[in-house]
């Protein structure tokens, strides 16, 4: 069945993209461009009485863009950071590997590509610079998988996609007979609001769903948004379950001056024969609040202040100072 399911959306893929006629423009020409995105921060935390301070670089993307024709486009992109485990201060991933067709509300994606569990949560946040999403933070989805994407603007009011992927992520691209099948629809009722709902299951010993709902509206300078996101069985456990809400905002005065606020909440399900939830260490809630300036194009700098309130009483909360900065060109 599941190789039936891939066989056929492979070939929907290509059937679709390249049954239309493709009229490449005589003003068109081919051209690519480099992808450099890098974030950086000097911080001091301060946890029970003591402090620490460091700079660091939290991630860098480095790779290269191609337009191939008005509806054809392809990436390539490495993901260079800290692995968070061993002894290795930073490791470099495969993040992106695509190609791309978009063409009349169409879209597709194919190869090593971003998933659509919060795409555009993360887009709309604004700030990954400073701080993952909550689904990416807390591991409910990976930010990329090889995989196919569909997707179709059916009216100004409402999109759907739909996407089957390997499920591992793109820190671990072996393959095998488990497949993340996902799909998300996107309303826009009046101007400036956004609702979005989005399901995936992946069953192996037992079955892995995740809900995702989030709504954002925008008005003037003002951006506010709600995220509420549910797993069930996570990595395919029975009864390994956590849950969370998001809530931020930002505000733009103007071009070059932004504030924000974030909180979120995260808690985990307590298994058959244990006293504490599976995820006890990492329950909690955080919240980051700051200033953007953005001094030149390509370049964002920001004072914030994020606090971390482990759930775990025996664990200390933790705040942190940062003065994060982001450049790309």
């Amino acid at each position: 069945m599941k190789k039936i399911s891939i066989t056929f959306m492979l070939l929907f893929l290509v059937a679709t993209m390249f049954g239309q006629s493709v009229k490449t423009s005589n003003d068109f020409k081919p051209s690519g461009a480099p992808i450099v995105d890098i974030y950086t921060d000097f911080h001091t935390d301060f946890s029970n009485g003591g402090s620490a301070s460091q700079f660091q670089i939290g991630r860098a993307y480095f790779g290269y863009g191609y337009k191939f024709s008005p509806y054809f486009s392809g990436q390539v992109k490495l993901d260079v950071g800290n692995p968070g485990v061993g002894g290795l201060q930073m490791t470099a991933y495969l993040k992106a590997a695509e190609v791309t067709y978009n063409r009349d509300g169409f879209k597709a994606q194919f190869g090593l590509i971003g998933t659509s569990a919060f795409g555009m949560i993360e887009h709309d946040w604004q700030n990954r610079y400073l701080f993952k999403t909550l689904q990416d933070n807390n591991g409910f989805n990976p930010s990329a998988d090889l995989g196919v994407l569909l997707s179709y603007k059916f009216a100004p009011f409402i999109s759907a996609d739909i996407s089957m992927f390997n499920g591992e992520g793109y820190k671990k691209l072996q393959a095998d007979s488990t497949f993340k099948y996902a799909f998300g629809v996107t309303l826009t009722p009046v101007k400036g609001l956004n609702i979005r709902g989005y399901y995936d299951v992946m069953s192996k010993t037992a079955s892995q769903q995740t809900v995702s709902l989030f709504a954002d509206y925008n008005t003037g300078g003002l951006n506010i948004a709600a995220e509420f996101d549910k797993q069930v069985n996570h990595s395919m456990v029975s009864g390994k379950d956590y849950s969370g809400v998001s809530f931020f905002a930002n505000y733009r005065f103007n071009k070059s001056v932004k504030i924000f606020g974030r909180y979120d909440n995260v808690t985990s399900s307590t298994m058959a024969g244990q006293t504490n939830p599976w995820n006890y260490k990492k329950d909690g809630s955080y919240v980051i609040a700051g200033v953007e300036l953005d001094p030149i194009k390509g370049i964002r700098v920001s004072p914030n202040l994020q606090i971390w309130s482990p759930k775990d009483s025996g664990e200390h909360s933790l705040t942190a100072a940062y003065l994060s900065m982001e450049y790309k060109f």
